[in-house]
This record gives C-alpha cells, structure tokens and sequence, in this order.
C-alpha cells in the first residue's frame, strides 16, 4: 500500500534517475512495438541531459515525476503546442509493477491540470499505434483517435502513431 505520492517538478539531479527509469520501462515495455537499437536511439536522444534541460524553468513545457513512498516510480512531460488552447502530452511512463492501479489516470488528470491552468480547452498526445494498453487508458479517460501519422525521427527509424485528444471541460 502507497501511504504518500507525490508529484514534483524534475530538476537538474534527477537527471540519470530519469534516464535509468526511462531505460527500465522503454525496454520492458516497447520491445514488442519496436526494435532495441529504436529504443536505445530514441533514449539516446530524449534523455540527454540537454535536452531534459529544456524542461528546466521553461514557461512552456514541464516535466513532473511521480514519486510513491520516496521511490521514482513514473513521470510525463507537458508542453504548449503553439496551437491556441492546445497542450500536448509528450510522454508518460510508470513502472510496469505499478500498472493497472491508476496511477496513469493520476498523472493524466495531472496532465489536465496543468493544460487547464494555461488556458488549454485541447489536450492532445501521440502514442504508438501498436500500444494497445496505453490507447484502451487514453480511451477510458476520453482520448479519441484524430489521426495516424508516420514520421521519420532519423537513424532509419520512424514512429508509428496515433494523434490522440481529449477535449478538456
């Protein structure tokens, strides 16, 4: 049983905890969606402290970690999409043993949050196509399908995904 959850903003030291979570979960999770060496090239890219950096007292994008007990245990990332009233949800992962217990919801209601407190009436993400568990949550929590879009994201790799939004009351 959790007795305290807490939501933080990320910081400069929590940098290779971020990235040693993101490798645990990417691995576990996205080797049936797509190849390691994907994997391995977009960790490379995403969790490079210069660009986790970029989170950092930005005004439009934040990055929050979920912490269960005193332990980094998931986190997402927001950001303005430069589309008025729009917010995109850039990533959220938590630990596999921690799936199904609504800790996801929390962090999308988070997610909410925040692109209510900007002003947003749009959330928006975009999850892979072949992510069956991650787009039944999305649905569940009134995530509706926009789009499919194929983008090369370099190295000979390409994401496959889903344009998902939720209008937000």
């Amino acid at each position: 049983m959790t007795n305290h959850v807490e939501f933080s903003a990320a910081a400069e030291a929590d940098f290779a905890a971020i990235a040693a979570l993101a490798r645990e979960i990417w691995h576990g999770h996205f080797s049936a969606m797509i190849s390691r060496e994907q994997i391995d090239y977009m960790l490379a890219g995403r969790y490079a402290p210069e660009n986790l950096s970029r989170y950092l007292d930005a005004p439009d994008r934040w990055f929050r970690l979920l912490r269960l007990d005193g332990n980094l245990s998931g986190y997402f990332s927001c950001a303005l999409t430069g589309k008025p009233g729009e917010m995109k949800l850039e990533q959220l992962y938590l630990l596999a043993a921690l799936r199904g217990q609504g800790w996801g919801g929390r962090m999308l209601d988070e997610a909410e949050t925040a692109a209510r407190a900007e002003g947003c009436g749009r959330l928006m993400l975009t999850v892979n196509r072949h992510n069956a568990d991650a787009i039944a949550v999305y649905e569940k929590k009134g995530f509706r399908i926009r789009e499919q879009t194929v983008a090369d994201i370099g190295n000979g790799f390409v994401m496959d995904d889903y344009v998902m939004e939720k209008t937000l009351a």
